[in-house]
């Protein structure tokens, strides 16, 4: 998504120069929501953006692997051989965590790609008993994916609740119930001590019956190939990016995925793992390629700092979040948790930072706009549902 967006916002942003897209996969580019809906359920064979690369101008080298960057000599290495650059776009996306010990074990799957979901489509046409290892935000979809499928779906998380790395307790309480309204079991503070043909075996003896087991225990920055590059990693691994969305070498950017870039708004430096993250970024690469291909003096034209953004469908629910919570100092109920409908604020003071929305669609495109004005709220009018939340604002 990003390395694609990358090159149609170079266009049309009036970039006249070459443009190569190079990628590892063999498929024409596609996008990756539908991998664990549409794709995964056999409602569609691919996702392939509907771009026109050859009226865009834009030279596709797909199957084709980059072994490294080169900085100083402005290359990157391929097994095909060295590919010269001007401007270096990184758009290497993230890499899904694997769990320990069952790298090649038969019957282990992760869903990352396009040929993840096809190996994964024919196991739930088939109804296998499945286990899924993470009740993050992919392991839900794939949870309510499978049980769609008709196949009977046990979570195994080592945590004591579902998302537990990206939503508070009181929040992800509620959240925990669906699973089992929808038919699936949750097991929580389980973590696994080994998989065995046909079953996932727990530290605690359980031996739970596994036709297929999906992993889903989190992602991180696929930046192994800039080891020795000269080009800075954080400690999470992402390319260290600055508000502009530039790496520390010269005509370097990275985005998406693989990038972490200082946020103003939030007072700290943020790695996004969205999709909107990868539609947002590009633009403002582009913007700053083209600043520079002109030859204008100064700093770069575009600053980078969204207001993070990102859904998910899981368990008969729409699931929308904007914002950065951990900015927060106070959390406010909108609605019931055990109802259909409901969203939570997070609040700096009297001023929206974050919001997560259950169903409740126009919260969120509200809440989005509030939180980039840096609007304050009236609390007590925030907190009633009936009430929109534009019209909570001071």
């Amino acid at each position: 998504m990003a390395g694609v967006q990358t090159a149609v916002a170079l266009r049309e942003q009036g970039f006249t120069g070459p443009v190569t897209v190079i990628g590892a996969e063999p498929h024409q580019p596609y996008d990756r929501p539908p991998l664990s809906k549409a794709i995964l359920l056999g409602k569609a064979e691919d996702s392939a953006f509907d771009i026109d690369f050859e009226a865009l101008g834009v030279e596709l080298r797909l199957g084709v692997e980059v072994t490294g960057v080169r900085t100083c000599a402005h290359e990157v290495d391929t097994a095909a051989g060295p590919v010269p650059y001007d401007v270096l776009v990184l758009a290497t996306g993230a890499e899904p965590v694997t769990l320990p010990g069952t790298r090649g074990v038969p019957g282990v799957h992760l869903l990352r790609t396009l040929d993840d979901a096809a190996r994964l489509r024919p196991l739930l046409t088939e109804q296998h008993d499945i286990v899924v290892v993470g009740a993050g935000w992919i392991g839900a979809e794939f949870a309510t994916a499978a049980r769609q499928a008709g196949c009977a779906v046990t979570v195994v998380e080592a945590a004591d609740r579902p998302l537990a790395g990206t939503m508070p307790a009181e929040v992800a309480a509620p959240m925990a119930a669906w699973y089992g309204q929808y038919g699936a079991e949750l097991v929580t503070g389980a973590r696994v001590a080994t998989v065995e043909p046909g079953a996932v075996v727990l530290a605690g003896g359980r031996r739970i019956p596994a036709g297929a087991v999906v992993v889903g225990i989190g992602a991180r920055p696929a930046t192994g190939l800039l080891e020795g590059s000269g080009i800075e990693l954080g400690p999470d691994g992402s390319v260290v990016a600055d508000r502009h969305l530039r790496a520390s070498a010269p005509d370097v950017y990275a985005v998406g995925d693989c990038a972490s870039y200082p946020s103003g708004r939030y007072g700290e430096r943020l790695l996004v793992h969205h999709w909107d993250n990868a539609l947002q970024g590009p633009r403002t690469v582009a913007a700053n390629i083209v600043t520079h291909a002109a030859g204008e003096p100064g700093p770069a034209a575009e600053v980078y700092d969204p207001v993070p953004y990102f859904w998910s469908e899981q368990f008969g629910r729409f699931v929308q979040y904007a914002g950065h919570h951990a900015a927060a100092d106070d959390l406010l109920w909108r609605g019931r948790p055990h109802e259909d409908t409901w969203s939570v604020l997070w609040l700096r003071g009297e001023v929206l930072v974050a919001l997560l929305a259950v169903g409740r669609a126009r919260d969120l495109a509200q809440g989005r706009r509030l939180i980039l004005a840096g609007a304050a709220l009236d609390r007590e009018r925030a907190a009633d549902p009936s009430v929109p939340l534009k019209a909570a604002a001071r």
